[in-house]
């Protein structure tokens, strides 16, 4: 049996005790990475990743994911240098295209048709690769020599081509999960996919049979790398209860029929059942697809906790 790795991400931040106190509780109930998306509206990511990594001690921190439009890449090889440096090499960087026009509007980037910006995110990891690999700026060569400054670069040099963090890029479509197929360390699986005919942004959770496309396709195109990548899924939902289909009713009810009871007792991308039951589809999803790397989001961090447990139980 393969090792599992659990994580969740951050989805607020209400006070630096709080924070610390969620980060620390995290690590106590057997969770690996604590993820920091990047929206508006929300922590920035870097900081706040510092912040996790000096609560703890072992956990890992990561960004889930970075939208490459919103970067320059040489200012973000400086943030994710520094940020590898200050946690200790616990870095894990993820990579996307971006998906939310309204961000676009607000930050007043220009919005770009989907293949332009998985262009700008293929364009963004060649080039952190090539600023990682060098040997710091020509321009700062006398200052390094006269004063002794350091060149900047992350600790880990096992993403990158070698020369930087763990690389994860994360999608569904074609373009990027190609683009994560030939470049990442950590493939990851979006839960959430476009709804056609609605606003860009406008989302719905994804059935199994969409996952298992999606992973075909990747396994496809990463060829040789098949078996040395990590395959990451985002869970949208966890709910512990006795009566699956009950709850999965309730749940449809409320958010709209986006597919039937069984499709969304059968997704990988949500969780509904008690804690044996849960562990459970973990093994389950781990046979079909072969996901070995789940986050949750921030809210369901203490109510997934006991399937962590349960499951490298059973695996063990």
């Amino acid at each position: 049996m393969t090792d599992f790795r659990f994580s969740y991400n951050i989805f607020g931040i209400e006070s630096h005790s709080t924070f610390v106190e969620t980060c620390r509780r995290a690590e106590q109930h057997g969770y690996d990475t604590v993820f920091a998306a990047d929206h508006l509206g929300t922590a920035s990511p870097f900081p706040a990743l510092v912040a996790a990594a000096q609560a703890t001690e072992r956990l890992k921190v990561g960004t889930l994911v970075l939208n490459a439009s919103f970067w320059n890449p040489a200012l973000l090889a400086r943030e994710i240098a520094t940020t590898d440096l200050l946690t200790g090499g616990r870095l894990e960087v993820g990579l996307g295209s971006g998906h939310m026009k309204w961000e676009f509007d607000e930050a007043g980037i220009a919005w770009q048709p989907f293949g332009a910006r998985a262009e700008r995110l293929r364009e963004t990891i060649d080039e952190l690769g090539r600023l990682f690999a060098a040997d710091g700026y020509d321009q700062q060569a006398a200052m390094r020599e006269n004063l002794g400054v350091p060149v900047l670069r992350p600790v880990q040099r096992d993403g990158f081509g070698g020369y930087g963090p763990p690389l994860l890029v994360g999608g569904t479509g074609d373009r990027i999960l190609k683009i994560a197929a030939e470049t990442a360390d950590i493939i990851g699986i979006a839960g959430a996919f476009q709804l056609k005919g609605q606003p860009p942004g406008t989302l719905r959770i994804g059935t199994a049979a969409e996952a298992d496309d999606r992973v075909r396709y990747a396994r496809e195109h990463v060829g040789k790398r098949a078996d040395q990548v990590q395959w990451h899924v985002l869970t949208q939902t966890v709910l512990e209860t006795d009566d699956r289909r009950a709850e999965a009713e309730k749940m449809l009810a409320k958010y709209g029929p986006m597919m039937t009871v069984d499709e969304l007792l059968e997704t990988p991308f949500v969780f509904i059942g008690s804690i044996e039951q849960m562990a459970e589809q973990v093994l389950r999803n781990y046979n079909r697809y072969g996901f070995t790397y789940y986050t949750v989001h921030g809210p369901y961090m203490d109510t997934f906790a006991p399937v962590i447990s349960r499951v490298r139980e059973i695996a063990s």
